[in-house]
């Protein structure tokens, strides 16, 4: 479903990406791991059509994303689902109008159906008579729901997690990674999550990517991490330096 093939990218002509490729297929769920600051953000916005590549292409759903233009990119970017590291919310809406905010926005329901829509997704991530509360109101973990729950409401085939678990105590982390792996269960979307719950990650993902120097130096089952061949991927999961 998803397949970025050779994708290079520089910024003022530092490269960040050297020619990644990686392949997700249907329903699988991916961890994209790697340390900070070396790209692993920049491969998730190509996949959502957010970068184009400067080399290479990303096909998702055999379609080329920096082929399509207008209604068609629209219309690909419809069936994705996004979760921001800070979980993005519009903090003058409520909870249940932050969650209503793409029924609104992309569809022709009535309020009647939103609402139902609405209610249903925050029930799914444990926010059930949340919805009249303000982003300021509500705990780190709570937000962190609300913006599943938003991604969850227009049903994506496809699901983005960059980081979801950024600024949360180790027993929310937990509790938000436990969440999203029952939504995979349930659901079947198809989902790459940047995560640096190591090893935590990896008792709710399918594979696990690893981004290192521009490239993906390991990608299969988490069980055969420690054993990799590449030194650094060692390192990276093992902790030491």
């Amino acid at each position: 479903m998803i397949h970025i093939e050779k994708v290079t990218k520089a910024f003022d002509g530092v490269p960040v990406l050297r020619g990644v490729s990686l392949r997700v297929a249907a329903g699988e769920f991916v961890a994209l791991i790697g340390r900070s600051g070396y790209g692993k953000s920049v491969v998730l916005r190509h996949v959502a059509g957010l970068l184009r590549p400067d080399t290479g292409r990303v096909m998702v759903d055999g379609q080329e994303m920096s082929a399509l233009r207008g209604s068609a990119l629209r219309r690909l970017r419809a069936r994705f689902g996004f979760v921001f590291q800070g979980g993005a919310l519009f903090d003058s809406l409520s909870v249940f109008d932050n969650v209503a905010f793409p029924l609104r926005e992309k569809t022709k329901c009535t309020e009647g159906e939103i609402a139902k829509q609405v209610e249903g997704a925050l029930e799914r991530v444990g926010l059930a008579g949340a919805g009249e509360k303000l982003p300021g109101q509500i705990s780190g973990g709570m937000v962190k729901r609300t913006a599943l729950a938003r991604a969850l409401v227009m049903e994506p085939e496809f699901l983005f997690f960059d980081e979801p678990t950024t600024g949360l105590d180790p027993l929310t982390a937990q509790g938000v990674l436990d969440l999203i792996d029952e939504c995979h269960r349930n659901l079947g979307f198809t989902g790459i999550i940047i995560s640096h719950q190591i090893p935590r990650i990896f008792d709710i993902v399918d594979k696990v990517a690893v981004l290192q120097d521009g490239l993906i130096r390991y990608f299969g089952p988490p069980a055969g991490l420690e054993d990799a061949a590449d030194e650094a991927v060692r390192q990276l999961v093992t902790g030491r330096a």
